[in-house]
């Protein structure tokens, strides 16, 4: 969880910097962006009802500010504070047009999830290709290793279990790379178990965070549990002695 957060903030950024200056701050409004398959009215329906739910609750909190014994210049910055805790609610009441926030904003408010679907949902290669350069990765590889991702976080996230499970959404792995990726997966096989998740995790923190030391902390990790049987997780033997997995140990 703790590298999934990381890279689903990422994620988040280099779609961003991207989409935002090659078409405008608020890009996502315009469906010519998108695939005609994706549900562009689905997208726009869920960030006006984030940003109306936003505005009625800074409108409750307005009223208990009002009903309160504070002065009224201590209410005023009170209201004020308020009104930037959060990018819908910030917006809806700063700004009238566009009815809904910029994409920087709407990209805070979407799951990984979303932000997986609304990836596989651009419509011109060039974006995909422009925004997962930025992660040192193909665009299909950045569109399944997403999608998987989200796969492993809402198993993580009800506490299932994860050390021996095989998943359901196998990720595409790259067959040759120009980057670090380890050998043993660059072999035939379903490669279908964690281990494929956390080489994916292991890059990725790389390229988001390029001092991380996450690699050596699984390894810690593992290290700890040495009766669990590490190839029912998928790993290889002697899998940390891979140079993919000491580029960061140090």
């Amino acid at each position: 969880m703790d590298a999934i957060e990381r890279v689903e903030i990422a994620s988040r950024s280099v779609i961003s910097n991207h989409m935002g200056p090659a078409h405008g701050s608020h890009w996502y409004l315009n469906p010519g962006l998108f695939h005609l398959k994706f549900d562009h009215q689905r997208l726009l329906a869920t960030l006006s009802m984030k940003q109306a739910s936003a505005t009625r609750d800074y409108q409750r909190e307005c009223e208990r500010i009002d009903r309160s014994h504070a002065s009224d210049a201590r209410k005023d910055l009170l209201k004020r504070q308020r009104a930037k805790e959060s990018y819908a609610r910030h917006y809806s009441v700063t700004y009238v047009q566009p009815a809904l926030m910029p994409g920087w904003a709407m990209l805070e408010e979407l799951t990984l999830g979303d932000l997986s679907h609304l990836y596989k949902g651009l419509a011109k290669d060039a974006d995909k290709k422009a925004i997962s350069r930025r992660l040192l990765l193909p665009a299909p590889l950045m569109q399944s290793w997403l999608h998987t991702l989200t796969t492993v976080r809402n198993i993580c996230a009800h506490h299932s279990r994860m050390w021996n499970r095989e998943l359901g959404i196998r990720p595409e792995l790259p067959k040759k790379t120009s980057f670090p990726w380890p050998q043993y997966l660059l072999q035939p096989g379903t490669h279908s178990r964690m281990f494929s998740t956390l080489c994916i995790l292991n890059h990725l923190m790389g390229q988001v965070s390029p001092h991380t030391r996450w690699g050596h902390s699984l390894h810690l990790l593992i290290d700890e549990f040495p009766d669990v049987r590490i190839e029912a997780m998928g790993f290889p033997q002697d899998w940390y002695l891979d140079p993919f997995w000491l580029a960061h140990d140090y």
